[in-house]
């Protein structure tokens, strides 16, 4: 059966097509949305009460008049491509999915000694809001459905914690026992851990969160190699948690790229 269209707005002339003819020197910019990114702008143009294509036209109007400037969006933008980016494993993997002694080809950048090594800590993504010193938000890392997978959805999100959801219980206990007194203003992805987070590995007596951006432990001694980085992890103790292995290290670029490799992603036997 046929898809009824429904009629949409009336045209005011109703014999012509509606046109819109660009000024002189203008051009068009064509982009791939998500869906989720078109509801997300077609929200924002609801609210404000403009077309999606005034909404985008306004940003650029105000990078051009300089009322925000190039640094401040491109913070933005690479923030928001972070935030829910998955990180890349150093190395292929094989059909065990066991990691093998082949870089991948978007984490040379690791092996040609570039970017900070910091310990990877094992516990529950979140994602804290801070204004004035004051926690104000406090959001939990979804992951795609498997029917999501199959849709091409392979990034998670954040969504808001819910006070009354028992699954939600400690990560809320571990963001409201953080001091975020002193952490500047905005968004500060963190990993919750804590007693009753993912087993609390760390066997740490108190819930926590540490922000990715502000106080995960430097690992300035981490090798490089394949080989070099099996032996390290396999005995690698916890900077956050001394007495306790550490998961892994996360690799971070100064241009926003990382990269990871935990202890379990090598094979157990030579």
């Amino acid at each position: 059966m046929d898809e009824v269209r429904r009629p949409g707005r009336p045209r005011k002339t109703r014999g012509q097509l509606a046109r819109w003819t660009p000024p002189e020197g203008w051009s068009r910019l064509v982009a791939w949305l998500s869906p989720e990114e078109k509801r997300a702008l077609k929200h924002v143009a609801v609210e404000a009460d403009v077309a999606v294509a005034d909404l985008v036209r306004a940003l650029a109007s105000g990078l051009a008049d300089g009322a925000i400037t190039a640094e401040e969006l491109i913070a933005k933008v690479r923030r928001g491509a972070q935030v829910m980016e998955k990180i890349p494993t150093l190395f292929e993997r094989d059909e065990h999915f066991r990691v093998v002694d082949r870089p991948r080809p978007d984490c040379a950048w690791v092996f040609d000694g570039e970017g900070a090594p910091t310990e990877k800590l094992d516990g529950s993504n979140v994602r804290l809001t801070v204004r004035s010193g004051h926690l104000v938000r406090v959001e939990k890392r979804r992951n795609p459905s498997k029917v999501q997978k199959q849709q091409g959805i392979v990034d998670g999100w954040y969504v808001d914690a819910d006070d009354h959801a028992a699954e939600d219980k400690w990560i809320l206990a571990a963001a409201r026992n953080t001091d975020v007194s002193d952490w500047p203003d905005g968004e500060h992805a963190c990993e919750a851990l804590g007693p009753r987070v993912q087993g609390n590995p760390l066997g740490l007596e108190k819930h926590t969160c540490v922000p990715f951006n502000l106080r995960v432990p430097a690992l300035p001694d981490a090798p490089r190699s394949y080989s070099e980085l099996r032996g390290y992890l396999a005995a690698l103790e916890s900077r956050f948690a001394p007495g306790h292995l550490a998961e892994g290290i996360v690799f971070h670029h100064p241009d926003g790229r990382r990269a990871k490799i935990k202890r379990k992603d090598f094979p157990l036997s030579a």
